[in-house]
């Protein structure tokens, strides 16, 4: 195996256009160390990105907008009070993966690119409507975070292309979110369901919102019938029912021995209006 450390993107970006066989970039390590000792993958050619300049910085600019380096952690997230108290679901859905030990190594990026339709850090980032910065042989690029994903340990990145970094939309006044997942046990597991909701309030309404599932599709949906289910009102029961159903209706999931295909469906409702209802209170500014 061929190990790199590049300090600059161009560096690293070249050295994956010209590589040849299996190629991973290292940040965390959490995902790709565990695949190799389990002999899952072995790459020809390993790119460690931890000496590139601002990998490691979390930043939110004048516009209120948070630029997130691919090589922070979840801990160190979860240690940003600006960020937490801006985008609280994108920050608990990353501090849901893994133990206190893989916190402190395991990133954003490298959960995004590991394309697991249960990856717990990626709805909240959906339904934020963050994008991601792509860096590649033709120049860079502005990619949504959705469009990511390409199915199971799947991505659309082409061959020389990495993420350089995510980016997060100003939160403005009176916004809240949330990301909530089932699992089997207590602690440390994948979600059986995952689903992330974030509003906009304008006085008692919502005015605008968007919904992200997780665990119930290949790849992590989008549901705008939800959220237009909700848009308009102040989240009465009327409201909610209409956003279930829509959830509802948006899962594709598989039976398997962690749950079947109506219990994934089932539950995906119940963890909508959960997270909604908290996504409001925090909108208001009320702890939740």
């Amino acid at each position: 195996m061929q190990y790199h450390s590049p300090t600059s993107f161009d560096a690293a970006v070249q050295l994956a256009q010209d590589a040849t066989g299996v190629t991973r970039f290292l940040a965390g390590g959490t995902d790709v160390l565990v695949q190799m000792r389990a002999g899952m993958v072995t790459p020809d050619v390993m790119i460690d990105v931890k000496k590139i300049p601002g990998v490691k910085d979390c930043v939110r600019h004048a516009d209120g907008r948070w630029v997130i380096g691919i090589a922070v952690s979840g801990a160190e997230l979860g240690a940003n009070a600006e960020l937490v108290a801006d985008w609280p679901g994108v920050v608990e859905g990353m501090e849901l993966v893994g133990s206190t030990q893989v916190q402190g190594r395991a990133t954003l990026v490298g959960n995004l690119c590991n394309g697991s339709p249960a990856a717990d850090s990626v709805p909240g980032l959906v339904a934020a409507g963050a994008t991601v910065r792509v860096s590649g042989p033709n120049g860079v690029r502005q990619v949504a975070i959705e469009d990511i994903p390409a199915g199971p340990g799947k991505t659309t990145l082409a061959k020389g292309e990495m993420i350089t970094a995510i980016e997060l939309p100003p939160r403005g006044d009176s916004g809240g979110d949330c990301y909530l997942r089932f699992i089997p046990r207590t602690e440390m597991d994948i979600a059986v369901v995952g689903c992330a909701i974030n509003v906009v309030l304008e006085g008692d309404k919502i005015t605008s919102a968007r919904i992200a599932l997780g665990a119930v599709a290949p790849t992590i949906v989008v549901v705008p019938e939800a959220a237009d289910a909700i848009i308009g009102t102040a989240l009465d029961d009327g409201a909610l029912e209409k956003m279930v159903a829509a959830v509802r209706a948006a899962c594709r999931p598989i039976s398997d021995k962690r749950g079947t295909a109506e219990f994934r469906t089932h539950v995906a409702g119940v963890l909508a209006r959960r997270a909604a209802e908290t996504a409001l209170r925090r909108a208001k500014g009320e702890k939740a």
